[in-house]
């Protein structure tokens, strides 16, 4: 009767490890949020119009993906949906068809600011993004 025991113990084990080897990563993963996540302000300085104060602001999902608004306070302007973003080796791109703009940065190595483009028509206009604690 021991014989027959055997093979089910370790199978049920073999199993039960497979299981939690299987479960880690995404527990890893969920733990530890992009580095991008956060609240970043900058000024949009277009020149001869006024300057704008930019509000973005980046969150992860439970499954990693990213998603985001943009405030204007300037304008009074906040929660402009960011329909589309990606954030990969400390390059981040967003876009909002909202607004019909787009933006491309790199994040520091220090995780306080995102240096890039934003567009909104047909000329970019440089861009700083400071991480900030709200």
């Amino acid at each position: 009767m021991k014989k027959h025991r055997e093979p089910w113990f370790q199978l049920c084990l073999g199993l039960t490890l497979m299981l939690g080897l299987a479960i880690a990563p995404v527990l890893t993963r969920a733990a530890d949020p992009p580095r991008i996540v956060g609240t970043w302000e900058g000024v949009l300085d277009p020149g001869a119009q006024p300057k704008k104060h930019i509000v973005v602001h980046i969150a992860a999902d439970q499954d990693g993906s990213l998603s985001g608004t943009i405030d204007f306070p300037d304008q009074d302007v906040s929660g402009v949906l960011i329909s589309a973003i990606t954030y990969k080796a400390h390059v981040l791109h967003f876009e909002s068809t909202q607004n019909l703009s787009a933006y491309d940065g790199t994040l520091n190595k220090e995780d306080t600011e995102i240096t890039g483009n934003w567009k909104q028509g047909a000329t970019p206009i440089n861009l700083t993004l400071k991480r900030t604690s709200s």
